[in-house]
Parts: structure tokens; sequence; C-alpha cells
């Protein structure tokens, strides 16, 4: 039973170091390269960025080119066989890498009776298969142009990204005539700053130097997690 007593309200989630420790895309790389979709080259480049992303976050990586390169490998591949790889690598990979407090914030919004939204630049098919796994509303994600179920390179109104993240959080809101002066946004990156100014209750989880800077000066509040309680984390799964 929801326990909300409050208006209507949606909250909205970034995946990328912010739901999951470190870049979406970089997973996609490896179960592609399993996949034999991409070399080992490929798979290198990946893990350096990943590395930098780790380190810095977006501020000292090429992430627009990065992510362009991960929507590459699909070209020529169809809509299922990505569904399929996204199924593979949340289980493999992706479950390990979750932020349990921000999953637990998620959740939480959910037993409030909010929707739980994702917004995020990785595939919508890759977000779409995170949303469904962790039994959350749905997914605002980068779509992929297809043709007979088939990707051709392209993509579809670009990236989910900075401003665009805005865009489409308003958009969903709007469909449900959901006043977002009500609603949340959790994101790590200054990138997502017209994401967070959207909504009435932004959130700060993890953020890089210049979003810390800008959620300090403005009263946000700021979520901070370790990598000591993710491993935790992950060795009581394993019990």
């Amino acid at each position: 039973m929801s326990e909300e007593s409050g208006p209507r309200a949606i909250a909205f989630f970034d995946v990328d170091n912010t739901l999951l420790r470190g870049a979406s895309l970089y997973h996609v790389g490896v179960g592609a390269w399993r996949m034999r979709f991409i070399s080992l080259a490929d798979v290198i480049a990946f893990g350096w960025s990943q590395t930098r992303f780790l380190a810095v976050g977006e501020d000292g990586v090429n992430i627009s080119r990065l992510r362009l390169r991960a929507m590459d490998i699909m070209t020529g591949r169809t809509r299922d066989e990505l569904v399929t790889l996204s199924h593979e690598i949340f289980d493999s990979r992706l479950i390990q890498r979750l932020w349990p407090e921000t999953v637990a914030v998620a959740r939480a919004h959910l037993t409030a009776g909010r929707e739980v939204w994702l917004v995020t630049a990785t595939a919508q098919e890759v977000a779409d298969v995170i949303a469904e796994r962790l039994e959350l509303t749905g997914a605002l994600g980068t779509r992929l142009a297809t043709v007979d179920g088939i990707f051709t390179g392209q993509l579809v109104d670009g990236i989910c990204h900075g401003s665009r993240k805005a865009d489409v959080a308003r958009e969903i809101a709007q469909a449900r005539e959901i006043d977002l002066a009500h609603c949340w946004a959790y994101s790590d990156s200054h990138n997502d700053i017209p994401l967070l100014e959207l909504v009435g209750n932004p959130v700060a989880v993890n953020p890089d130097a210049t979003l810390r800077r800008y959620a300090v000066a403005r009263g946000w509040p700021i979520m901070r997690m370790k990598v000591a309680q993710l491993k935790a984390a992950g060795a009581s799964k394993k019990r």
C-alpha cells in the first residue's frame, strides 16, 4: 500500500556514478566483446575511459565521443540482441556495482507512491532492462534508430545528455500532469544541472567537483557513498 500523503511526484535518477559505480557503457562494451561484436582493442579503450571516469567523472573524459562509439557497437545488430546483451551484463556486471544507498532511496520513493524514472545517456534498451530488473517505473534513454528492427547507427533526437535530460523529464511530467516542483532528481554530474534545477528537490550524489561547488552554494543535499559500502553489499549478497 502507498504511504504517500502528498501530491503526485516523480523521482528522476541518473545511472552512471549515481545508481551504479562507473559507466554502464563500459560494461556494454565488455558484454559486446564477449559476444564477439567488437575487438579486444575496443574493450581496452573502454577500460581506460572507465578508469578515468571513476577517478575524475565526466570532467576528464570525452564522454560524448565514448557514448557514440558505444552506440556504434550495435550498428547492424538487432534490438533483440541488445536486450539480450543488456540482461546478460545486468546479471554478470551491473548488479554488483549498484550503489545500495541510491537503490534504497529509489525504492523508498516507490513505497511512498511516487514514480521512479531513470534518465540516462545509455541506450534506451539498456536503460529499460535496468529499470525493469529494479522494478522501477520506467526509463528515458538515448534512442537508437532502427529499420526493420536493425540498428542503423543513427540516433533519434540525439544523446539523452545535459539539457536533453531536462527536456525529456519535463515531457514525462507534463504528460502525467505532475508538478515538477514536487519532484526529485539525483545525479553526480554537473552536466545534469539542467535536470537538477528543473525539480523542487535536487540531490547531488557523489558529485563531481563542479557539481559539488554548485550544490553547496545552493544548499542542495549531497549523498556520499564509498567503495567499501559497495563491496560490503556485494559480499552480503554472496552469502
